[in-house]
């Protein structure tokens, strides 16, 4: 078991227990998933553009990433039915806790002036989005092994009913919010 799943369990379940009233441990919200995701605009023009996405998503979670196809024709944007778009990859158990405990140890303090993430980006659910405007924050990367700088968007889908337990749980497993 992870040292995050472990903490999770010991420290967050009571804390979370205690400060919303819940009466049973399986209310307590939870991580459910982890989604990372690259979006490919170029990847119409550009064949190359795709093995490229694959292999950096690849290397930062471990896990072989799915292709998103288009679902309509856009004329302005040269986008036909059924053109791959984008990857994304999704975690769920071990893989999701460890790719956790990296982005909040690793990858978010590698950034430039990190001064913390949004407190504001919840979808009223209790997920959290975030976004990176280069994969190269991650340990895995090799500057000298990139062939171009792509952002991705990490979302983080929780258990919790709302966003204030949302908040509350990532922070105690570490998120490290904006200080007001």
């Amino acid at each position: 078991m992870s040292a995050l799943k472990e903490k999770y369990k010991t420290e967050v379940v009571p804390k979370l227990m205690e400060s919303f009233g819940y009466k049973n441990v399986m209310q307590v919200p939870r991580l459910e998933k982890v989604v990372l995701n690259i979006g490919l605009g170029e990847a119409i023009s550009d064949a190359k553009a795709l093995e490229s996405a694959e292999k950096d998503l690849s290397a930062i979670t471990g896990q072989h990433p799915i292709t998103i196809r288009s679902r309509k024709s856009i004329a302005a944007f040269k986008l036909r039915e059924g053109m791959t778009i984008g990857m994304k990859v999704t975690l769920r158990g071990e893989r999701m806790y460890h790719f956790f405990d990296k982005l909040v140890n690793v990858a978010l303090p590698r950034l430039r002036e990190f001064q913390g993430v949004s407190r504001d980006s919840f979808d009223g659910r209790g997920n959290y989005t975030l976004g990176f405007k280069e994969q190269l924050a991650f340990p895995e990367m090799d500057y000298d092994k990139i062939d171009k700088v792509r952002g991705l968007e990490v979302s983080i889908g929780t258990t919790a009913q709302s966003d204030d337990e949302g908040r509350q749980l990532l922070e105690l497993l570490g998120m490290p919010f904006v200080r007001d």
